[in-house]
């Protein structure tokens, strides 16, 4: 399994109310990742957080740290408040293109294999604000065009229920792959945000079999929140059985791409933060080769919830020195 941090979230983070953690380069950043035991990719942010691709390259193989993705952020210009990939002005949505055919070509220059993009000020607030035909029409449009750009390099979009829109485009699982179907290139994939499915009233693991069967590929972000709202809190702290589930089919869908850290840590010590995704990850993906796995498989094609829960019950919270 391989583990990786977007760079954004080893920075100064703020809400609507405080800032939290200190302000970082992004090569102080990356230095702050090599630090963390089991880091070995980043997610860097274009183009806000980039340096110079030589720059980049030098500090990431002095500090033996690899490109899990490049993160191209449509939602932070100012230009973009009222619509990126679905503005109704033209110079607009030409500019958010732009933005991912320039995430593509710093891709390629880095030696990363995608990019991923989340279009999170396309949607709506109001009723009749938007012609929704029209906006559908124009976001297959633009990624279509983007898909297009460097082809060795695939587009990742990750869809959101809202925020900073009250309803974004791509709120679903569902809607994201009859968005990718309408565009029709097999260039393209989902970035499946673990805490976007679960504040969305979706289930994980589910979303993550109905992506893995449709042909289209995937990208992981981990994290976790209360269902209400995505508050990226650690993996797996409020909702384990959901976790452990949701990476129960990534190993049944064989998954070997990276799992990467979309986690805040506004109050806790940065380093301990991704620390402990990265451990408790691990511990349950080790645990799931310990059980008979045939056996989860052949009780799921039954229905039969109480034998899986019989088989798993004995080596969970076992007393410390007993085995």
């Amino acid at each position: 399994m391989r583990h990786a941090i977007i760079t954004a979230f080893l920075g100064k983070l703020r809400d609507r109310f405080c800032e939290y953690q200190e302000p970082r380069t992004l090569i102080e950043k990356l230095e702050l990742m090599a630090r963390i035991p089991g880091v070995s990719g980043a997610e860097i942010v274009y183009p806000g957080e980039v340096d110079t691709v030589p720059v980049m390259k030098e500090a990431l193989g002095r500090l033996g740290l690899h490109i899990a993705a490049i993160n191209v952020n449509i939602k932070g210009d100012p230009v973009f408040v009222n619509g990126a990939l679905s503005s109704p002005d033209p110079a607009v949505r030409a500019k958010a293109v732009e933005f991912i055919k320039g995430g593509k070509d710093l891709a390629a220059a880095m030696g990363a294999d995608k990019v991923t993009c989340a279009p999170l000020n396309d949607g709506y607030d109001y009723c009749f604000q938007t012609d929704y035909r029209v906006a559908w029409q124009r976001m297959v449009d633009a990624v279509r065009e983007a898909a297009a750009h460097r082809p060795e390099v695939p587009l990742f979009l990750e869809y959101k229920p809202s925020e900073p829109r009250v309803r974004c485009f791509l709120d679903s699982a569902a809607k994201t792959l009859v968005f990718l179907d309408a565009v029709g290139s097999d260039r393209i994939g989902m970035t499946l945000d673990i805490g976007h499915a679960i504040y969305g009233g979706e289930s994980p693991a589910e979303v993550l079999a109905q992506v893995a069967m449709s042909g289209h590929p995937y990208y992981i972000h981990i994290n976790d929140n209360n269902g209400k709202w995505d508050w990226d809190l650690m993996a797996g702290t409020y909702n384990l059985w959901t976790y452990i589930e949701f990476l129960y089919y990534l190993k049944e869908f064989e998954y070997e791409g990276w799992i990467t850290s979309d986690t805040s840590p506004v109050r806790q010590d940065a380093v301990e933060t991704f620390a402990f995704n990265v451990r408790f990850t691990n511990r349950i993906w080790d645990w799931l080769d310990s059980i008979d796995r045939d056996l989860v498989r052949r009780s799921l094609e039954k229905h039969e919830f109480m034998t899986i829960l019989k088989h798993f019950e004995p080596s969970l919270l076992v007393p410390a020195g007993r085995k």
